[in-house]
């Protein structure tokens, strides 16, 4: 059967979580995938580069972000969809100007991150 989460109900477990801001780990409500929601206005902004055992991948709802994905960099805006495949290494980071918001999709029920830098 299906299940509707709602944001009053997942809210608590989310660190920082306002504005679609911050993290859902899915395996604790029975889903294979966890979420990150970034939304940041500083130019910048964004995590080291690191890499997950698992493909992830990024749906660019507002702003513009460059990517690094392996040897690979590149620039991506609001409508954009980047994919990461597993055990690469990648990195990202608000372009500004303005407000970058997008969903970070990890194909997992809990997040496993191996830090790079």
């Amino acid at each position: 059967m299906g299940m509707v989460i709602d944001k009053a109900s997942w809210a608590d477990a989310m660190a920082g979580f306002s504005n679609w801001r911050g993290e859902l780990e899915g395996g604790a409500h029975g889903a294979g995938i966890s979420l990150i929601f970034v939304h940041t206005e500083k130019v910048g902004d964004g995590p080291r580069l690191h890499k997950h055992p698992y493909t992830e991948t990024f749906i660019i709802r507002n702003g513009r972000a460059r990517f690094t994905v392996g040897d690979e960099t590149m620039d991506a805006s609001a409508g954009q969809i980047i994919v990461c495949p597993a055990n690469v290494p990648h990195k990202f980071e608000n372009l500004g100007p303005g407000l970058l918001e997008q969903i970070d999709i990890h194909e997992a029920g809990k997040f496993e991150t191996v830090w790079l830098e």
